[in-house]
């Protein structure tokens, strides 16, 4: 099929990582779908640390995985450092992280779009859309206007704008329209969503500086290696056999804080130029020295940018003030001295829509058909914006096809980490930029990363986004896991078991199922007693391990997780009649109204609502 300029099922606005994760969602599941980027050469930036995955994030890429998306495979296959982050801790908390090349990753990223069938790839800046209907509840999405002038139409739409909308950067006094220093913002369609009646906000984050690794004295900072065990992210694929490359850590002092509290001034987030709310838990040098003025160092990471690169990424770092008080503070920290900037960090400041006006599927309530994704949503993280990406691109094609009566794909807060964010968002809304962190999630043993797949990937599968090869091998590799385990649950501790390791000696009698639930007995421990217990990857061998020695945690929580599973399953009609329910409080019925939640299970979580509003909902149910 040739390129046309209209009729599309799906057209995707934005090429950052939720971009990326909505167009190819769409195209795989048959749709004709067309990604418009106002930069081709851009797709995939990673705008800031060149990382993938870490605490709970790590989590979100491989669910990203077992769903279909692209993500993983992407850090795969340009990764330069792989570490698997709180080895020491419990399972529910481990996560993986990669270092990735940067300019390896996003060139991937791009030719895996050109490569996608039934996926067209264009460059243009959309500034309006096309509305059918006049009423909110008749409204829908028709077509794409673009800045030259062109109107695209499609059945629905996907915005992921980053931080490109309206976006404004920071560096001192110096402020211009940008999205990343250097790229042009997408101006207009700020102005055109506010005026089709979106509650737009502002929002800022920003990046730190970057330097040339040759000007850098290593020799005073701490290395910080990969791991040697590689895993990767992605379920079906394997990481790319790498040489690792190392990351320093090292840290601000007495000095540095000094000149950046004198110059405390000339930042922009301090003179109210910068109105937008920044992320708390990623805040600027210089906020950090003033709300932290009891401190007297902060951590320092220098990540490597690439293998084809001498540039530096200065992890905690970040700043808006001038580039010469940058400058300055640089050459106070350890290694640093002699530093060569080659782009200073600045601040950027972008819209974003509240997203309690989302519903779970990610489609806008007031426009049908119309779906956002990413910061646009109020989040921060590539590993968010993916997620949501792929979220919203499922729930696009299933639009398209079946139009208002569709029905929504939509993970629940026991199904995934991806789950959590969205029902977050779209229950509680956000005023500053939303962070993943695994406290969020209430079941996070049984959203642990090694098991994403066996929680996800046959429900994409059964919307046409997995394919049998990914089935076949999470077929594979639960079947190897229960074998492990029955081999385990057959084979008893022996007296000669314990003289060889001693911790075994309480579990003489026992099975080696029971003796391993004991955390002094390592996995390596059981594996040494029989030969036929290596027959197995190590892989497959640690989700065995895990689910021996937290059974009865997880059963616990299996049984809460039903409980959720009820509520969330009790659907609420889009038109329920809240003010027709008597002893609901004017608070609640409005904040019911505001967010109009999808299941009972939901209203539940709206801040601030009581048990007896719950009560009165299900009696209107008639639950």
């Amino acid at each position: 099929m040739g390129f046309r300029y209209t009729d599309y099922d799906v057209i995707v606005i934005g090429a950052g990582h939720a971009g990326i994760e909505a167009a190819l969602a769409a195209a795989r599941m048959g749709t004709r779908t067309l990604l418009v980027t106002q930069a081709l050469d851009t797709i995939g930036r990673l705008s800031c640390n060149p990382s993938i995955g870490g605490i709970s994030k790590g989590n979100i890429v491989r669910e990203i995985d077992a769903l279909g998306g692209e993500m993983g495979r992407l850090a795969d296959a340009t990764m330069i450092q792989y570490r698997l982050l709180n080895r020491s801790r419990g399972p529910a908390v481990q996560a993986p992280r990669v270092q990735a090349d940067k300019y390896r990753y996003e060139k991937l990223a791009k030719h895996t779009l050109e490569l996608e069938t039934n996926l067209h790839l264009y460059q243009d800046t959309i500034v309006d859309f096309v509305i059918e209907g006049e009423t909110p509840t008749q409204r829908s999405i028709a077509a794409v206007v673009t800045e030259r002038g062109r109107e695209i139409s499609a059945k629905s739409v996907v915005l992921t704008t980053g931080t490109f909308l309206e976006g404004k950067i920071y560096i001192g006094e110096y402020e211009a329209s940008s999205g990343r220093l250097g790229e042009q913002a997408a101006v207009g369609l700020g102005s055109a969503l506010r005026g089709m009646g979106f509650a737009v906000g502002r929002l800022k984050t920003g990046t730190p500086p970057r330097i040339l690794k040759r000007t850098v004295d290593f020799s005073v900072l701490e290395e910080q290696a990969g791991d040697p065990d590689i895993q990767g992210f992605s379920f079906t694929g394997k990481p790319a056999l790498i040489e690792q490359v190392s990351c320093w850590m090292t840290y601000t002092n007495e000095k540095t804080h000094k000149i950046i509290s004198e110059n405390a001034h000339r930042s922009p987030l301090f003179s109210g130029k910068i109105q937008g709310v920044g992320a708390r838990y990623c805040p600027s040098i210089e906020d950090k020295v003033i709300r932290f003025a009891d401190r007297d160092r902060h951590q320092i990471f220098l990540e490597p940018e690439g293998l084809d690169t001498d540039e530096i990424y200065i992890n905690g770092l970040s700043s808006s003030l001038p580039e010469e008080v940058q400058d300055e503070f640089m050459r106070t920290v350890p290694g640093l001295a002699e530093a060569v900037v080659t782009r200073p960090s600045y601040a950027v400041e972008y819209d974003y829509i509240d997203p309690v006006q989302l519903t779970p599927a990610l489609e806008t309530k007031s426009i049908r058909g119309l779906f956002t994704a990413g910061q646009i949503n109020g989040t921060s993280g590539y590993e968010e914006a993916g997620g949501q990406g792929l979220i919203a691109g499922i729930n696009a094609v299933l639009f398209a096809r079946d139009g208002t009566g569709y029905e929504p794909f939509v993970l629940s807060r026991s199904d995934a980490y991806i789950g959590v964010l969205i029902d977050d968002l779209v229950t509680l809304g956000t005023k500053e930029p939303y962070r993943m962190f695994t406290a969020r999630a209430e079941y996070r043993l049984k959203l642990r990363h090694d098991t994403a797949d066996e929680r996800l990937t046959e429900r994409a599968w059964n919307v046409g986004l997995q394919n049998d090869s990914a089935m076949q091998a999470l077929r594979e590799k639960c079947e190897a896991r229960d074998r492990m385990i029955s081999l385990w649950r057959a084979r008893r501790v022996s007296t000669a078991d314990a003289t060889t390791f001693p911790m075994l000696v309480p579990h003489v009698g026992k099975n080696c199922a029971e003796a391993l639930r004991d955390p002094k007995v390592p996995l390596e421990t059981i594996q040494a007693l029989d030969t036929t217990f290596n027959d197995i990857s190590p892989a497959i061998a640690y989700s065995a391990e895990l689910d021996v020695r937290y059974e009865y945690y997880i059963e616990a929580q299996n049984r809460r997780v039903e409980k959720l599973k009820k509520m969330d399953g009790t659907k609420i009609p889009d038109d329920f009649d809240y003010a027709g329910i008597s002893g609901l409080c004017n608070e609640s019925r409005n904040k019911l109204e505001t967010i109009r939640p999808a299941t009972l299970g939901q209203a539940g979580r709206i801040s601030g609502l009581r048990n007896s509003d719950i009560m009165l909902i299900m009696l209107h149910l008639r639950v």
